[in-house]
C-alpha cells in the first residue's frame, strides 16, 4: 500500500509591520473624508508593502486594519501608487513583474496586469485616474489603459532600472475652448492639435543610468534626454505638485535641481515636428545633503513649499523653498554686500561701471541660485534608517511626515511650520516630535531563536534586545521584555518562565506573567549558543563558545520581602556540573529517554556522552563544516544533524552509523527538529529549514522529502514545533514569523515529484519565451506590452479546443437545418458532449470560452493562435456582429487580429468574403449601439435636470418679500364680465 502523509500548509503571518522593498503611502482615516469636524483627531492609515502583502495600519492606535493577499501571487511587494481620482484604488507592483489595481474598502483585486519580466520599481497614475505608467528592472516602461484593462505600449530607451516615473498633463483652461474649431474639431487646419485636454501628455522618467527623458504620450517616442547626475545612478525623482520642476537623487547625498517648461511642452503638443524647437528640462544647480550615502527618496510636500529627502541613514532631511519677497530680500543683501566689497577695493571705476547700475535692483528671480531658494529646513532624526517617507495630513500650522524604518517599524513626526519672514541665518531648526509610531506587532531586529509552549498557545521569539511573547491562535502580542542579545531561548515546565540565553555569557530568566526579570546568571565567559531542558523539567543544560557545557538544576528558594517579615518562593538556577569540550559547543540536546546528551562542535563533529556520568560515548563525524542544529527522535533510536555544508545527516544512536546523507538545501541549514510524537507511524519524519528561504518536510525511515515549503522572503533563523505536530512555526531575515498548519489532505511522494516536474518544465517554458521576446529586433523605442505567461498560454489552448468543437457542429447544424426543411420531422443530429450537455450553440459555446479569459490577457491569448483559426475565429466573430452578441468585445478582438496578421489577410483571399459579411454586420450593430446610448444619455441628463430642481433652493430677502405680498393683496385682480 502507498504510504500518505498529511500536507503542511503555510496559514498565518505576524510580527511584521512594514519590509523596506517597499515605499509606504499615507491616507487619511475613512472618518476623517466624510466628516471634516473629525479632521483633527485622527492620525490616518499607513499603507506598506509586508512581503507578499499589503497591510493597512492605524498610525494612531497601532491596530491593523486590513490585509491584502493574492492567493496565487508568492512575489514580495516592491511599490505602491495610490490614484489620483479615486483615493481607493491602489497599484500595487509585485517582483514577479506583476501588477494588481486593489480597491482598498472592499480588499479585492479589480483588475491584474502582466507585462514585466522582472519587479516592477515604480508606478503612476494619470490626473484623471485613467491610465497608469509602470517601470521595472528590466528597463522597459509600460502605459496601461485601465478602462479597456489592456496596456497600450511599451517605451524603451532606458539602458537599467526605471527609479522614477510621472505624468507631465495639462491643466484644463479656459482660453483653450477659444482653439476649438467652428466645426467642434479639435484639429487646426495643418494638422495639429488645438486642445490640450485631448493630448495624452507627456512623461518625466529616471533610471539608474543617470538619465532624465521626456517622452510624448501622443507620438510615443523620447523628445528629450539629460544625464541627471554628475556621479553616477539616478535613485529617486520627485516633482513639485504644480509640474513646474523636479528634483533628481543621486550618490554622496547629491540633489539636481531641473526647472519644467510647461508652456513649452503645451505648444510642442499643439505642433506637429520632428525635432524640438527648445529644451524643456533646465537644469538649476545642485543642493547637497548632510548624508553622503546615495538618496533614496526625494518627495514635495502636497502645498510645494517643502522637500523632504533621505538617504538609508537615521534621518530623514527637510528643505523649506522661500517665497518671492525672501528670495528678492536675499538678492538684495547680497547685492549690498558686493557693493561694500567694491568700494573697499582699489579699483573704483571698475565698481561705477560693474556695480552701481539700477539694473540689479529688479533681479530676475529665475537667474537666482538654487542654495538661496532652496533652504535647510530641519533635519528628521528618526528611530531606525528610513526605508521609505511619505507626507501625512496637509496642515497649516504643522508638518506630518510618516517614515517607513528598516527596522519593522513604522513612525510619524509634527513638525511645526515657523514663520516665514525670518531670514536663514536667524531661523532656528524647529522643535518636531515623534507623534505616533507603530512597533509594538514586531521585532527590531531579526528573530534569533523561537519556543513554543507545551500547550502550543504561547510562542516566544527573541531577538537582539527584545523578547516578545504571542498568542498564537490570534497573533497577537502579549507581553514585550527586555533583554541581551537573545541566541536561545526556551519555556520552563509550566509555561510561566522564559529562559533566555545571550551573547554575553548570561542566563537571563523571566517571568511571563508579572513581565520581569527574575535573574541574571552569569553562564559562561563567552556567548550561550544554545540550552536545552531536561526531559524530566527539573534541570537545563546549556552550550557556550567557551568549549564547556554546564548543568544547572531549579530550585525553589525563599526570598525575604524588603520591609517585611513575610518570604517569597523564587526560582533560582544552581550551578552543578560542567562538561569540557575540544572545541566551541553549537548545539545540545538530551535523548527523549534522558539517557544520552549530544553536542555538536566546531570541528565539525558531533560528541554523545552519557547524561548520568559525562562518559564519552560516540563520535558522529563526516560533516565538512560545523554542525548547527540537531534532534534527536521521540524513541531515542536516531539523530539527525544539520549543517553548513548544506547536508542533512541521520545517524542511528546505537552504534553512531550514518543512515543516510541528504543534500538537502542549496544553503546553510539552520535549523532541523523531529516531529516529537509517533502517532500514524510519523516518529521518524522531521523538518529542516535554510538559508536558501525553503523549509522542507522529510521521512528518515524512506529517506525521501515529502514537501517543500516556500513563502519567506529572506533567510530563516529559527523553527519550532508544536508538540502534537499540528503546526510549526518559523522566524525569517524577512522580519516575519510564519505558522504552517497541518491539514487533512493527503499527499502522496509520487503526485509531489510530477508537480515539482511541472514547475520545472513551466519555469523553463516561461525563460525560454523571455528569451524569445528579448530578440535584437525588437529593440524598437515602441513595441506592444504583452507578455507570454503559463495563464495566457492556456487561455490561448481553450479557445483553440473551443474552435475545434464549433466549427465542426456550426457544419453539422447547418447541413442538419437543410434537410429539415424537406423532412419537418428529422432527428437532431448528434453533437459534441459538451454542447449537447448544456444545449447550447457553438457559437455561443465559443463566445463563452472568450468571456472566461480576462481583458488583461486577451491579447496575449489571441497570440498563440495559429493563422488556420484565426480564420476560424473570423466565422464567429460574423455570427457575433450579425446577434449584436457583446459588441465590444468582438469588436476588440476583431482589430486586434486584423492589426496583428494584417499582411497574411491582405495576402489571402479565403478571408475576404468572411470580412465583408463582419462589415455590414458590425456597421449594422455599432449605429443601434448607438442609438441606444444617445437615448440613455438623454434620458439621464433629464434626470440630472430633475434632481437638481428638487435639490436647488431659493433664498430671498423676507422684508422685500413682504412688501411684495402687501402689494400683490392691494392690486385689483382683472375679471371677465360677459357684455350683452
Amino acid at each position: 500500500m502507498v504510504k500518505s502523509y498529511l500536507k503542511y500548509e503555510h496559514s498565518k503571518t505576524f510580527s511584521l509591520i512594514a519590509s523596506s522593498s517597499s515605499n509606504t503611502l499615507w491616507s487619511a482615516d475613512e472618518e476623517i473624508a466624510q466628516n471634516s469636524a473629525s479632521r483633527k483627531s485622527g492620525a490616518g492609515r499607513a499603507f506598506v508593502g509586508a512581503n507578499e502583502e499589503v497591510l493597512c495600519w492605524d498610525v494612531k492606535k497601532g491596530e491593523l486594519l486590513s490585509r491584502w493577499k493574492d492567493k496565487n501571487c508568492t512575489a514580495a511587494v516592491s511599490v505602491l501608487a495610490r490614484s489620483k481620482t479615486d483615493p481607493d484604488v491602489y497599484a500595487v507592483g509585485y517582483g514577479d513583474g506583476s501588477i494588481r489595481l486593489w480597491d482598498s474598502r472592499l480588499a479585492n483585486i479589480i483588475i491584474t496586469f502582466n507585462g514585466h519580466r522582472s519587479a516592477v520599481t515604480s508606478l503612476a497614475f494619470d490626473k484623471n485616474g485613467e491610465r497608469l505608467a509602470s517601470g521595472a528592472k528590466d528597463t522597459d516602461i509600460i502605459i496601461w489603459d485601465l478602462i479597456a484593462e489592456v496596456g497600450l505600449y511599451r517605451l524603451r530607451g532606458h539602458e537599467n532600472q526605471i527609479t522614477g516615473l510621472q505624468f507631465l498633463q495639462f491643466d484644463a483652461s479656459p482660453d483653450q475652448t477659444d482653439h476649438e474649431q467652428a466645426d467642434g474639431s479639435n484639429m487646426h487646419p495643418n494638422g495639429a492639435l488645438t486642445n490640450l485636454d485631448d493630448h495624452p501628455g507627456f512623461l518625466l522618467t529616471t533610471s539608474k543610468d543617470a538619465r532624465i527623458k521626456i517622452w510624448n504620450l501622443g507620438t510615443q517616442h523620447c523628445i528629450e534626454t539629460h544625464v541627471a547626475q554628475s556621479n553616477g545612478e539616478c535613485w529617486s525623482l520627485g516633482v513639485s505638485p504644480d509640474r513646474s520642476g523636479c528634483i533628481t537623487a543621486g550618490n554622496e547625498g547629491e540633489l539636481k535641481i531641473w526647472s519644467i517648461d510647461m508652456l513649452g511642452l503645451g505648444d510642442a503638443a499643439r505642433q506637429i515636428s520632428d525635432k524640438p524647437e527648445r529644451q524643456y528640462l533646465q537644469d538649476r544647480g545642485f543642493l547637497y545633503r548632510q548624508g553622503k550615502n546615495r538618496t533614496i527618496g526625494v518627495s514635495f510636500h502636497p502645498h510645494g513649499k517643502y522637500i523632504a529627502a533621505h538617504g538609508a541613514e537615521k534621518a530623514v532631511e527637510l528643505w523649506r523653498i522661500r517665497t518671492d519677497a525672501e528670495v528678492q530680500k536675499t538678492l538684495a543683501r547680497k547685492r549690498k554686500r558686493r557693493r561694500e566689497k567694491a568700494l573697499i577695493s582699489t579699483n573704483h571705476e571698475n565698481f561705477v561701471n560693474g556695480e552701481a547700475g539700477d539694473g540689479e535692483k529688479h533681479e530676475s528671480l529665475a537667474s537666482a541660485d538654487i542654495t538661496d531658494v532652496v533652504v535647510p529646513y530641519v533635519i528628521v532624526r528618526t528611530g531606525g534608517k528610513v526605508a521609505s517617507i511619505d507626507w501625512g495630513q496637509v496642515s497649516s500650522k504643522s508638518l506630518h511626515l510618516l517614515t517607513a524604518n528598516s527596522n519593522n517599524e513604522l513612525e510619524m513626526y509634527n513638525i511645526p511650520i515657523g514663520p516665514n519672514n525670518k531670514s536663514s541665518t536667524a531661523e532656528m531648526a524647529p522643535e518636531y516630535s515623534r507623534a505616533f509610531s507603530v512597533g509594538m506587532p514586531g521585532h527590531r531586529t531579526d528573530v534569533r531563536s523561537l519556543a513554543l509552549s507545551s500547550d502550543g498557545r504561547m510562542l516566544a521569539s527573541a531577538s537582539n534586545g527584545t523578547m516578545k511573547i504571542w498568542n498564537v491562535r490570534t497573533q497577537n502580542c502579549i507581553r514585550t521584555l527586555d533583554c541581551g542579545y537573545a541566541l536561545c531561548c526556551s519555556f520552563l515546565p509550566g509555561d510561566k518562565i522564559v529562559v533566555i540565553g545571550n551573547q554575553n555569557g548570561e542566563i537571563e530568566i523571566f517571568d511571563i506573567a508579572s513581565s520581569t526579570l527574575i535573574e541574571t546568571v552569569k553562564a559562561h565567559d563567552r556567548p550561550v549558543w544554545t540550552l536545552h531542558v531536561h526531559p524530566d523539567g527539573r534541570s537545563l543544560a546549556t552550550g557556550s563558545a567557551d568549549k564547556c557545557a554546564k548543568f544547572f538544576n531549579f530550585e525553589i528558594v525563599q526570598e525575604d520581602m524588603s520591609g517585611s517579615r513575610e518570604s517569597t518562593p523564587r526560582l533560582k538556577l544552581t550551578h552543578k556540573r560542567t562538561l569540557k569540550v575540544s572545541d566551541d559547543v553549537l548545539s545540545i540536546r538530551f535523548s527523549p529517554d534522558s539517557r544520552l546528551i549530544a553536542l555538536s562542535l566546531l570541528d565539525n563533529t558531533v560528541k554523545v556522552f552519557f547524561v548520568d556520568s559525562l562518559k564519552f560515548f560516540l563520535n558522529l563525524y563526516g560533516h565538512k563544516l560545523p554542525v548547527l542544529s540537531m534532534d534527536i527522535s521521540h524513541d531515542s533510536k536516531m539523530i539527525v544533524t544539520s549543517s553548513a555544508d548544506k547536508n542533512v545527516r541521520l545517524w542511528g544512536l546505537d552504534f553512531g552509523d550514518c543512515h543516510k546523507t541528504f543534500f538537502a538545501h542549496q544553503d546553510s541549514i539552520m535549523q532541523v527538529v523531529f516531529v516529537p510524537h509517533n502517532q500514524d507511524g510519523n516518529g521518524h519524519q522531521f523538518f529542516s529549514a535554510s538559508k536558501d528561504r525553503v523549509i522542507k518536510y522529510w521521512d528518515g525511515d524512506k529517506f525521501e522529502q515529502i514537501q517543500k515549503l516556500e513563502g519567506h522572503h529572506g533567510e530563516i533563523w529559527a523553527m519550532a514545533i508544536d508538540r502534537t505536530g499540528q503546526f510549526l512555526v518559523t522566524a525569517s531575515h524577512d522580519k516575519s514569523i510564519r505558522v504552517w498548519q497541518q491539514t487533512d489532505e493527503q499527499i502522496f511522494l509520487e503526485e509531489e515529484r510530477e508537480k515539482e516536474l511541472e514547475e520545472m518544465y513551466e519555469n523553463t517554458l516561461i525563460t525560454s519565451l523571455d528569451q524569445m521576446e528579448e530578440t535584437p529586433a525588437e529593440k524598437a523605442e515602441v513595441t506592444p506590452a504583452g507578455k507570454a505567461t503559463i495563464e495566457t498560454l492556456m487561455a490561448g489552448e481553450r479557445i483553440v479546443e473551443a474552435l475545434e468543437i464549433g466549427i465542426p457542429d456550426l457544419m453539422v447544424m447547418k447541413e442538419w437545418s437543410e434537410a429539415k426543411a424537406g423532412q419537418p420531422h428529422l432527428a437532431p443530429p448528434d453533437r459534441h458532449p459538451v454542447l449537447s450537455f448544456g444545449n447550447i450553440s457553438a457559437e455561443a459555446h465559443v463566445l463563452n470560452v472568450v468571456q472566461k479569459i480576462q481583458a488583461a490577457s486577451l491579447q496575449d491569448a489571441l497570440l498563440v493562435l495559429p493563422f488556420d483559426k484565426v480564420i476560424s475565429l473570423f466565422t464567429f466573430l460574423q455570427i457575433w456582429a450579425e446577434k449584436q452578441w457583446n459588441m465590444p468585445l468582438t469588436c476588440r478582438i476583431l482589430f486586434f487580429l486584423l492589426k496583428t496578421h494584417h499582411r497574411q489577410i491582405v495576402a489571402s483571399n479565403t478571408v475576404r468574403p468572411s470580412l465583408d459579411g463582419i462589415r455590414q454586420h458590425l456597421r449594422y450593430g455599432l449605429k443601434s449601439q448607438k442609438d441606444e446610448m444617445g437615448f440613455n444619455l438623454a434620458a439621464l441628463r433629464f434626470l440630472g435636470m430633475k434632481i437638481q430642481e428638487k435639490g436647488t433652493k431659493d433664498y430671498v430677502d423676507e422684508a422685500l418679500w413682504e412688501e411684495e405680498e402687501k402689494a400683490e393683496r392691494g392690486r385689483k385682480k382683472r375679471a371677465f364680465v360677459n357684455v350683452a
